[in-house]
């Protein structure tokens, strides 16, 4: 019997079906729970709660005694049908119990995972996370019932999102995790490579696919997945595609998640931004300034915000063929750098469409004249394309 399409079928819930899943896992994970403790946690009112608590008690998943709780019945369901088998509930209440993210048993066994990815691709906009942020990503979505027994897409991964999650989720669930699978697309195939390698030493069944999204996903994997996580290029072309690849990937339900990561900028930027999210048919219901860290990210502050944006019935992407228009911050705001070699004065230009892209590139290869590898910038020039 599946309990939660009985609820729905008998409660009218705006929130979706997923709001019923959410109760009854929350029932599952805090047995004993009060009524409005779940309603605080559902985000959905009094009366709603009770409406599908009833419903559920009716079916034979939860009992009121004592609280809210799963009948044997529930738990079982739970744990067959929505992943939760061989759940380690002592792991899972010291990542859930602190307001805080607990990263620091993670982050001090598996640093050296984050620190040895491959090299940022300025072109493409990388900016590593911290090993700190990466987990605390993990744990938010994981708190809120977004991964578990669940399919998530990580539309680019150069924060290691998805090698988090699964680290996490074998604690979590250290016997069998079956139900839950992980998939990471991205263009740069030696990130992919590392994460691939990590997956393997460590058991973790991460699914890797080198893919531009300037591209459409495949079309299998249309109306699949159940979460998103992105960090996309901080333009609002590269939002809208993002968001877009994520939308096509997702299930056509209400209430599913996508995990933004996004810098902080000024509020007219940032007005054209939820502008955008809105024309998505996107819902920001959370927003968290400052949660994530980056490495070496100077120019931003070292730090950006974690948006949560939920599925309604208006979600649409706004792309759904092939992306043609300037994407990357290169491409929109082009920066033409002239350098001058500081031994022997040979000029290079570096730009977007130069043979040099940034100055990294120009300082890896080393001046062609006498191969002294500093140089000085003389002249600095920015055309806007977007």
């Amino acid at each position: 019997m599946n309990y939660i399409d009985r609820a729905c079928q008998k409660v009218q819930v705006e929130e979706g079906r997923q709001a019923v899943e959410r109760l009854l896992i929350e029932c599952y994970v805090k047995p004993g729970i009060s009524t409005k403790e779940l309603s605080r946690s559902l985000q959905i009112p009094v009366p709603i709660t009770v409406a599908i608590r009833n419903e559920l008690v009716k079916a034979g998943a939860l009992t009121c005694q004592r609280g809210t709780r799963c009948t044997f019945h529930g738990k079982r369901f739970v744990e067959t049908e929505l992943g939760y088998t061989s759940f380690h509930r002592e792991s899972w209440n010291k990542i859930s119990s602190s307001p805080s993210f607990p990263t620091d048993r993670f982050v001090k066994k598996y640093r050296h995972i984050y620190d040895s990815r491959p090299q940022i691709n300025a072109v493409i906009d990388q900016s590593k996370s911290t090993p700190e942020t990466s987990f605390k990503r993990a744990i938010h979505a994981i708190r809120s019932h977004s991964v578990i027994g669940k399919k998530v897409l990580c539309v680019g991964d150069d924060d290691l999102v998805s090698v988090s999650l699964a680290l996490i989720l074998k604690k979590l669930l250290p016997n069998r995790n079956i139900h839950t699978n992980i998939q990471v697309i991205d263009i740069d195939n030696k990130m992919l490579e590392h994460i691939e390698n990590i997956s393997r030493q460590y058991n973790l069944e991460i699914d890797c696919l080198q893919w531009d999204v300037r591209n459409p996903l495949p079309k299998e994997w249309a109306d699949q997945f159940d979460c998103v996580f992105t960090d996309p290029p901080y333009t609002s072309s590269g939002l809208s595609l993002f968001l877009s690849r994520g939308i096509e990937a997702l299930k056509n339900q209400i209430g599913l998640k996508i995990y933004l990561s996004y810098a902080h900028k000024h509020p007219n930027f940032m007005l054209r931004i939820q502008e955008e999210i809105t024309k998505l048919g996107l819902s920001a219901t959370e927003i968290m300034p400052n949660f994530n860290e980056y490495e070496g990210a100077q120019i931003l502050g070292g730090s950006g915000q974690l948006m949560t944006l939920t599925t309604t019935c208006k979600t649409t992407p706004l792309y759904t063929d092939t992306f043609e228009k300037p994407l990357y911050t290169g491409e929109i705001k082009q920066t033409l750098r002239q350098y001058s070699c500081k031994k022997c004065r040979t000029t290079y230009h570096v730009g977007f469409d130069q043979h040099y892209k940034t100055i990294e590139q120009l300082k890896k290869t080393g001046c062609s004249a006498c191969y002294h590898k500093t140089f000085d910038l003389i002249k600095r020039e920015v055309k806007n394309v977007e």
